[in-house]
């Protein structure tokens, strides 16, 4: 209803005489097509403003996607939405605030033509880290003695060894081969210790350099991520001058006696490790005269040994396994050469190794290329049919099948 001004109505209904002529100047208005060509034309005028003055790259790439059914769905039963809304129904029911909400997308509108456009902004792939259960802080109660250095590990009085205790709980997957990975040089490189601890997956194992300072900070805060750890024993090289192993390295030429008392200060540096492994090591592996006293000690100490880098068969491994030490031999170290392809051309090996033997474990440097290139290679390995698994897992499972 269009009212008329008021000065109209108060002078009351007034006649004209509307002649042929007055009707040609003055045709009839449809009220309600002019108000839809009014709107018609604020709304070309809104987005004209916006092709002119906005930014339609201010969000990021764009693209809609189109849920049309494909040819291939041409023939499938359709129901409508209120056949699916029966009370009753199975189906579960949900409104847009439901609906998950991922980083990057937005939920579209239903056009005009009865289609759902969603515009999603195509963003550069989120690193999300899946957090594991933290494991127990150590020591333990009954896993240590006291020593001339500091608490030592022991076997504790119900047979339970520190490495039982320390390692990382895995569950193993039926017909998937395992690959743990070792990664080591740990404790010296602030910054390279806490990428390692934060964002490597924590079924990878972290090696530890005894000489770091503040060495056990390190060990709980990577149990504290769920990392199992290892202790590396510095062993003597065939180049002493080249690669510097410390003042504590066990040598090819000390008696037993001296090389024990330098296994138990490396020992009591710090607790909550299952198990040692050797840095360097190559002239110290040839001598079983040697190896023979190191490795009892371990094996007293409810220890086990995972070597990298020294050969599957040394003197070193023949003594351990006399002393019924529990050890194993890393398949691969992945980083002989500093490269991205060539790092991920040795996980590939580490997966055909472990496609064949059932398991594959691949030692390296936390070296950042490393690291960054281990964290890629394990987000999918999973779907390649693979078990990422710690160092602890696959060794249980070598010593099993012996």
């Amino acid at each position: 209803m269009i009212r008329l001004p008021f000065s109209a109505q108060a002078r009351g209904p007034a006649r004209r005489s509307v002649t042929p002529q007055t009707q040609r100047r003055l045709p009839q208005i449809n009220h309600r097509i002019a108000a839809l060509a009014a709107s018609g034309a604020l709304a070309l005028a809104a987005f004209l403003a916006i092709q002119v003055f906005g930014d339609p790259g201010a969000a990021g790439p764009r693209r809609v996607v189109s849920l049309t059914p494909s040819e291939a769905a041409a023939d499938a039963p359709r129901m409508s939405f209120a056949d699916a809304a029966v009370e009753g129904s199975e189906l579960e029911q949900f409104s847009l605030d439901d609906l998950p909400q991922a980083p990057g997308a937005e939920i579209g509108e239903i056009d005009s033509s009865g289609q759902l456009r969603v515009a999603v902004v195509e963003a550069p792939e989120a690193n999300v880290r899946i957090v594991s259960p933290p494991l127990p802080r150590a020591p333990f109660a009954g896993l240590t003695e006291t020593g001339p250095n500091g608490p030592l590990p022991i076997v504790a009085a119900n047979g339970r060894t520190p490495a039982q205790a320390y390692a990382r709980p895995f569950t193993a997957q039926q017909a998937r081969p395992m690959i743990a990975v070792v990664i080591g040089g740990l404790g010296f490189n602030a910054v390279a210790t806490t990428q390692a601890i934060d964002e490597l997956p924590a079924e990878v194992t972290l090696s530890f350099v005894p000489y770091a300072s503040n060495l056990q900070g390190w060990i709980d805060r990577a149990r504290a991520r769920g990392h199992e750890v290892l202790l590396e024993l510095p062993m003597e090289p065939f180049d002493p001058d080249a690669d510097d192993t410390g003042p504590q390295t066990l040598l090819s030429s000390a008696t037993g006696p001296q090389n024990i008392s330098r296994l138990e200060q490396l020992l009591s540096r710090g607790a909550g490790y299952f198990g040692v492994t050797n840095y360097q090591g190559a002239r110290f592996a040839t001598s079983a005269q040697a190896s023979q006293p190191v490795v009892q000690a371990l094996r007293r100490r409810g220890l086990v040994f995972i070597s990298s880098g020294i050969g599957q068969r040394t003197a070193l491994s023949v003594e351990a396994q006399r002393a019924g030490l529990t050890n194993t031999a890393a398949d691969r170290i992945i980083d002989t050469r500093r490269e991205a392809d060539a790092i991920d051309d040795q996980l590939l090996n580490l997966e055909a190794l472990a496609l064949q033997n059932q398991s594959a474990i691949g030692a390296g440097f936390a070296y950042p290329v490393t690291m960054e290139q281990v964290g890629r290679w394990s987000r999918d390995v999973s779907a390649r049919g693979y078990q990422l698994a710690p160092a602890s897992a696959v060794l249980s499972a070598r010593a099993a099948r012996r």
